[in-house]
This record gives structure tokens, sequence and C-alpha cells, in this order.
């Protein structure tokens, strides 16, 4: 494939102080800042990478710990996180990685008629053969916070449901036990997901809009970590969009074919040299400004 990296992208005066990217400790969020990685590293940029739980990296952020933050999910996931860092820290955000959302599902084998929407729990029929036990992931994401306020809100508590945080593993393998005994169960999710590039899952009705909306996935800079880069080394950071079915392949390449993150970013920006080449643009352009300059 023709080589997308400019002639003038990296320059040994860029890699003299690392990067620190901060990163939400999930397979997508790895699998997304992998990609940012690369195109640092095209632009010739060091970068230390760290791994927290959601807020843990937005309080890095905000205590200075952290130049960038990958992906920051705004304005509904995140934005609690993001206001107090904004309280004492200047922070740009920077391209469109993917456009999240926060979802209650049910296995496609679970009849729309009985189960369409969130309330449908609650319907003795469906109380009969729904388990009980509602497996999320960790307490800061925001499926979990707003899992918590649909138990109550939606009186599914005083139903029997029960709603318990965890790991990644553990909501992913009670799913997957469901389908296994296809058995009717309710799973938190988002998109993107692996789960969704492999199953077909429904999401459920959310009246109550207890879920949020869709979300825009950012990277995050910290104002102060600005002059790390040039205009057009900003430009191309602007310019990193994917979407949401890239980053379950990619999510997908990791948890079931056994790849790194780095490995599953290659790959994909291997195969989609066009995509990686429109990112790097700004670079291509300042490069020829600076020859039809020089030949003035």
């Amino acid at each position: 494939m023709p080589n997308p990296i400019p002639n003038q992208a990296v320059t040994s005066a860029s890699r003299e102080t690392p990067l620190r990217l901060g990163v939400t400790n999930l397979s997508f969020h790895r699998a997304t800042a992998a990609i940012v990685v690369h195109v640092l590293d095209i632009m010739g940029k060091s970068v230390q990478l760290s791994f927290a739980d959601h807020q843990a990296n937005f309080d890095a952020l905000g205590r200075g710990e952290l130049d960038l933050l990958c992906s920051a999910w705004l304005p509904h996931s995140h934005g609690i996180y993001l206001d107090k860092v904004r309280q004492n820290l200047e922070v740009r955000e920077l391209g469109l990685h993917y456009e999240p959302y926060a979802l209650w599902g049910v296995p496609e084998y679970v009849p729309q008629e009985q189960v369409d929407s969130v309330t449908d729990l609650l319907r003795p029929d469906v109380l009969e053969k729904m388990r009980r036990h509602i497996q999320g992931i960790g307490p800061g994401a925001g499926i979990s916070r707003f899992s918590k306020q649909m138990m109550q809100d939606y009186g599914l508590q005083q139903a029997g449901y029960e709603f318990h945080t965890g790991t990644e593993q553990q909501c992913f393998d009670a799913f997957e036990d469901a389908l296994q005994h296809k058995a009717w169960a309710v799973v938190p999710l988002w998109q993107p997901q692996f789960l969704h590039h492999k199953y077909k899952i429904r999401e459920l009705k959310d009246p109550k809009g207890l879920l949020g909306g869709k979300d825009r996935a950012v990277l995050l800079l910290a104002e102060n970590a600005a002059g790390h880069f040039t205009q057009a080394q900003l430009r191309v950071l602007d310019n990193i969009r994917m979407l949401n079915r890239d980053i379950a392949e990619l999510d997908y390449a990791i948890n079931r074919e056994g790849l790194s993150a780095e490995e599953a970013a290659g790959r994909w920006l291997s195969a989609h040299p066009v995509i990686l080449s429109q990112w790097l643009s700004p670079l291509w352009r300042r490069q020829t400004c600076e020859e039809s300059n020089h030949d003035a």
C-alpha cells in the first residue's frame, strides 16, 4: 500500500518528552487508545500509557498526572467526571472516535411481543421466565450508574431483580451462559462492544430515558499539554473518526481472536490505508506548503 506517512511527520525532538495517556481499562477503550497511539507514533510522539477505571482516569487528569485521556463519553456517561476536572483545568476535546450509548438488552430469542420494554420485565409471565440476576461491570461505568437508577425507578428491586457490578468478563460470561441455556436474561451493555459483533441482542425500550442518549467518544487533551503539538498535529488528532462497528470489530479481535490491542489496531489500520491517509492529511498539507515556500 502507498506510504501514508509524510516525510516530515517524525522528528527526533518530538520524541523527547513522553505524553502521558490515560486509558480506561476496558477492552474497547484499549482498542481505541491503540489506534490513537499508532497515530501519535507516526507523528513522532512517545507515549506513556496508564490504565485505570473511569473515574480514576478523570481524577488523574484533573491532578495534572495525565496529558491525554482516551476516550471520554460525553455528555451523558462521563460528563459528571469531566465537569469536576474542568473546575481546575482547561481541557480540549478532539476527534469523534465513535458514538456510544448505553442499553439494556435481551437475547433475540426472547419474544419481542412479551419483552419489548424495561417495563415488560414486571409482567407476571415474564417474571416466571426471566433470570433475576442482572450482571453489570464496574461501578464507575455510566451503564452501571444508569442501571442502578433503573432498578429503583422502574420498581425492579421490589419485583425481585438484583443488579450486581463486577468485571467486564463476569458480565460477558453471564450473558453467554444465558445463551448456552436458552435462558431469558437481561444484559446491561453499550455500543460499541464485541458481543454485538457476534450475537444479535435486542435493545429494550427505556420509556423513562434513564440510560441517557447517544454520547460522543472523544480524546481529551489537557490544554497545558497542547504545546507538545503543532497545529497540524492537533488537526490530525481531531480527524480521528471511526464508527461503532469499527470499534466492535477491534473489540472482537481482542476478546475472541486473541489479538492484543496493538495488534488489532495495526491490522485495522493496514486494512484501511485511505482512512489513515485522510486523518494524516494536515501533515501532508503542511509539508507541501513548506516545500512550496522553499521553492519560492
